[in-house]
């Protein structure tokens, strides 16, 4: 939980807010306390979704939803107001973790309490499913564990059997991993109570092996080996096998019933077992959560006419926390100028500090020499500019080391990085498919593994507790899209080419835009085959379902010119809008007149067009000649990050383990984005985390932070 800011309300429906449990794109859960005193989470959604009336419907009726709910297992609506400006909805507040944050800070749970949990859940689907409703996202996220037994949470793409769907056509519902061969085929039946079953099949295998059965990786692997492949089960004891694969049928009605799985996982509620059926140290844990919400006083009221504070005393930790501060705000402009004068060399402290070693391993000599370059230049400047502080209470080091982009070298050097005692953390890789081999090495030595440019999608749901990616998911990418169709230029009917060529990047762009196409209205995929090259045929698809906008949903900078240049060559005139991926000057050269105009959502930043980076930008200037760039800003944000956490570990002390917890609550508003993590799932939150560009006159433009980019007058 994370306190309060000062622009959040004192109260919300009459509950007084106490701290924020979480927030994202679409919105901010609180922890309150009711007028009867009791504890509740208030679930607010931001303005800009709820004044879009199909939103607004569909959270009507996630409130009518879980409203219906009673049983012991569910956490029902207790009060809401889908009219108010900002929706929101209170239930009762559950303390203890998600089962995926259980099993990935202690591993599967034994046998027993994965029956229970079973045969508990089975009987919360039975009574969501005897009110007409279908969860169609139960996954490990929306089960929270109570003392006495699980909770299902999160109704808010549950819908009555047989009702409209509100989301676009060939959408896919649910999430890859969990969700039923049923569901995940875009245009095929629609999902009903045998796809809860299937859901909570995996979550089982899940639970007791702590991984899924169909496998990890990118969502579109995950989803066609459960389209296809059958489970992969390794590790589950011998008396979950028949219940869970008899779950995983891909026959739906081959699928037991609930009441069936219950009976079969043979949990008695009332037994004297009931409310011992976590194993340790998961009760201790709900125990001090449940004791850490009690304790919370109820914060003062805010106060517009603020008094006048006294100047109190600076101890030497509010000096410390105030040299954090200025790191973002004022010291850039004293250490670029202290840097010039030095002519590159930052002088001696007058005492003696410690100093502390950041490592990087980037490819600086392989096919991604350019990337890992930025890595190296970004964090030695931010080192520089940490050690050029006259309040710094230690120096930092940073350590480099060259993987070429090869796999068989990027195991040795992690390897020896690991085994240096004098690393604190670690940042990288530069490459993608490095991430695997340097998290588990990271996590099995209780180190530090900050990523910085490279896609942390198929480590959401691993083990990995030690790695922080300050680079947004994949899925990421679509908010600024939707954002871009709905808000700066609004349409209603939107086209996406799919370029099957484009591989696994784009499968979360495809599967957010499907569930919520821009402006709530209608979404048409047009899929272009491996190898295919009709690119002007798909544009005469895209005329004939009359789409206003088209976004390309692949990456290839190729192959998008192609596509601009056949929607030119077409008169098409509305938004186009694609990925970094296509952000190369290849695209600019192949489309010619045809690219301008294209907008693009991308996950880096041009400090060129932020102010406050602008002696960040000079000082590399100075050093190299040339301004930073793609990812050396967020390299230089990741050091910053890390001197923040390790600036207060004075208490807790700077060794690794203190460093891998502290920095999941440790806060930074960096050049490109602020960083901020959840506690309990350690992605990074907020909002402000993508950005946006356009092709003007043969370079690409900064637009801004998504969603500051502001409609043309």
């Amino acid at each position: 939980m994370r306190p309060l800011t000062p622009a959040d309300p004192a109260a919300i429906g009459g509950n007084r807010l106490l701290g924020r449990l979480g927030s994202g794109g679409m919105g901010t859960v609180y922890l309150a306390r009711s007028t009867k005193g009791t504890l509740v989470a208030v679930k607010v959604i931001r303005a800009d979704h709820a004044s879009n009336p199909d939103f607004r419907l569909r959270f009507r009726r996630e409130v009518e939803a879980a409203g219906q709910l009673t049983g012991r297992w569910v956490v029902p609506v207790i009060a809401a107001d889908p009219e108010a400006r900002e929706p929101w909805l209170a239930t009762p507040f559950v303390p203890g973790p998600a089962l995926s944050e259980a099993v990935a800070a202690y591993g599967p749970l034994p046998a027993r309490a994965v029956r229970t949990l079973g045969a508990r859940l089975a009987e919360a689907l039975a009574q969501v499913h005897a009110a007409g409703l279908v969860h169609r996202d139960v996954k490990p996220g929306n089960i929270l564990l109570a003392p006495d037994g699980p909770r299902l949470i999160d109704f808010g793409i549950a819908r009555a059997e047989g009702a409209a769907t509100l989301t676009a056509v060939d959408a896919v519902i649910g999430t890859p991993g969990y969700l039923a061969p049923e569901q995940a085929r875009a245009g095929g039946p629609a999902a009903g109570a045998a796809s809860d079953v299937f859901s909570l099949g995996c979550v089982l295998a899940y639970a007791a092996t702590g991984h899924g059965p169909f496998g990890g990786g990118h969502a579109a692997a995950v989803v066609y080996r459960t389209v296809h492949d059958e489970p992969e089960l390794t590790g589950l004891p011998a008396e979950l096998l028949e219940p869970v694969l008899a779950c995983l049928a891909k026959d739906p009605a081959a699928r037991p019933t609930p009441a069936r799985l219950s009976a079969a996982l043979g949990d008695d509620p009332s037994g004297a077992d009931a409310e011992d059926w976590l194993p340790p140290p998961l009760p201790r844990l709900i125990a001090e959560r449940s004791t850490r919400a009690l304790d919370l006083p109820a914060p003062e009221p805010t106060r517009i006419d603020a008094p006048q504070t006294p100047v109190r005393a600076l101890t030497r930790r509010r000096l410390l926390a105030a040299g954090a501060g200025l790191a973002a705000v004022g010291a850039p402009t004293a250490w670029f100028a202290s840097r010039r004068r030095a002519r590159g060399k930052t002088p001696p402290p007058s005492r003696d500090l410690a100093t502390l070693t950041l490592a990087l391993q980037a490819d600086l000599t392989g096919p991604g020499r350019a990337v890992g370059q930025a890595h190296e230049r970004g964090m030695r400047l931010a080192v520089e500019r940490h050690n050029g502080r006259k309040n710094a209470a230690f120096l930092l080091a940073l350590r480099v080391a060259d993987d070429g982009g090869d796999p068989a070298r990027a195991a040795q050097v992690v390897k020896e990085l690991v085994a240096d005692p004098a690393v604190a953390a670690l940042t990288g890789p530069t490459w993608d498919a490095a991430v695997p081999e340097l998290a588990a090495a990271c996590a099995a030595a209780d180190l530090a593994l900050v990523l910085v440019a490279v896609d942390s999608a198929e480590t959401a749901q691993s083990p990995w507790r030690t790695l922080c990616a300050t680079r947004p998911a994949g899925d990421r990418f679509a908010f600024p899209v939707i954002d871009y169709l709905t808000r700066v230029k609004p349409v209603r009917r939107t086209g996406l080419v799919e370029d099957v060529e484009g591989g696994e990047p784009t499968w979360p762009l495809i599967r957010t835009l499907q569930q919520s196409p821009p402006s709530m209205g209608t979404l048409t995929v047009h899929r272009i085959p491996v190898g295919g090259s009709d690119f002007a045929g798909v544009v005469r698809a895209l005329t004939e379902a009359r789409a206003e906008a088209v976004v390309y949903a692949g990456t290839s900078p190729q192959r998008a010119a192609r596509l601009a240049r056949a929607l030119a060559d077409a008169g098409f005139p509305g938004p186009r809008v694609a990925l970094q991926h296509v952000m190369e000057p290849a695209f600019l050269t192949d489309a010619g007149p045809a690219a301008e105009g294209w907008v693009f959502s991308a996950l880096f930043t041009d400090p060129s067009a932020v102010p406050a980076a602008a002696e960040f930008v000079a000082a590399h200037r100075a050093a190299h000649g040339e301004p930073p760039a793609r990812w050396a800003t967020e390299a230089y944000d990741a050091v910053g990050l890390l001197a923040a956490a390790l600036t207060g570990l004075e208490e807790e002390g700077r060794g690794r383990a203190g460093l891998t917890r502290r920095i999941f609550r440790t806060t930074h508003q960096g050049l490109a984005k602020p960083l901020a993590f959840d506690t309990g799932t350690h992605v990074l939150t907020g909002d402000r985390i993508a950005h946006l560009y356009r092709a003007e006159s043969g370079a690409y433009r900064y637009l801004g932070l998504y969603p500051d980019v502001r409609p043309s007058p």
